[in-house]
């Protein structure tokens, strides 16, 4: 016996950071996954994201609502 193995012969290995899921999701499957909070975002853009979200699923729940 070779110990114990989480995952069968064949299927362990790399693990791509989220980073790259989201790279290769966008390439290959025209799919955009972005946080509002990306700081590579301007405000301008952070707000379409915000308002795309708003649009397409409803607002983010919040806790409350700040005025």
């Amino acid at each position: 016996m070779t110990g114990m193995r989480f995952a069968p012969r064949g299927y362990g290995g790399h693990r791509r950071d989220p980073e790259q899921v989201k790279r290769d999701g966008w390439r290959e499957q025209g799919v955009l996954a972005v946080s509002v909070d990306d700081d590579r975002l301007t405000w301008p853009e952070q707000e379409l994201v915000r308002q795309l979200g708003d649009k397409l699923y409803g607002p983010k729940a919040s806790k409350q609502e700040v005025r």
